[in-house]
């Protein structure tokens, strides 16, 4: 049981870690044009990001895929700035009730990039274990926890901006979406631009 809770921990302090905050604003992003009218969708959106991301630290992990870590720190602020652009740009016109498309297949995509970001640490972590995928397991159940509670807030806070305060939802999301591309920009020069 210490075994679980050491990697629960991991996975969900993963998501929480302020000093490496690219998973808050992702979700961020991800999760803003939803409400709770639509939190099943949101819902989806965020369990596809964490097996998206639990294949890839899986794959990496085994040994089965190999990517230079300097491509994927340089990916990874660019799937937070395509996600939140993609909501200034459909502010207010999409129907966020759709079945799967293509924001899941992205969705999905993403989450193995950033998987793929974190497996170097995780491999160390689990370097002298026989059995990898146990703690990988008990890892992914610690990040969907940790994002659950993500979206919970996200939904809270538009509920009380949008209820309470009347904060039209377009303009909710246009000003969300617009900070996380301003606080994803330098990460993006700074990983992609400068050498």
């Amino acid at each position: 049981m210490d075994q679980f809770w050491f990697y629960f921990k991991l996975g969900f302090d993963h998501v929480f870690d302020f000093n490496a905050y690219d998973h808050l604003l992702f979700f961020l992003a991800l999760i803003v044009p939803y409400t709770f009218a639509n939190w099943k969708r949101a819902f989806w959106l965020v369990t596809l990001f964490a097996i998206g991301h639990t294949v890839s630290l899986l794959l990496a992990t085994y040994g089965v895929v190999h990517i230079s870590s300097s491509l994927v720190e340089c990916l990874i602020p660019i799937t937070i700035f395509a996600t939140a652009l993609f909501h200034v740009f459909t502010a207010g016109r999409k129907n966020y009730s759709e079945k799967f498309g293509l924001h899941f297949f992205a969705t999905l995509f993403f989450g193995m990039i950033h998987g793929l970001g974190f497996s170097t640490y995780f491999r160390q972590i689990v370097e002298s274990s026989t059995n990898k995928f146990v703690p990988l397991l008990e890892f992914a159940l610690g990040i969907e926890a940790a994002q659950l509670i993500v979206v919970f807030l996200v939904l809270l806070a538009a509920f009380i901006l949008q209820t309470v305060f009347r904060f039209n939802k377009r303009d909710w999301i246009l000003v969300v979406a617009s900070i996380v591309i301003g606080v994803v920009i330098p990460m993006l020069v700074e990983t992609c631009f400068v050498s």
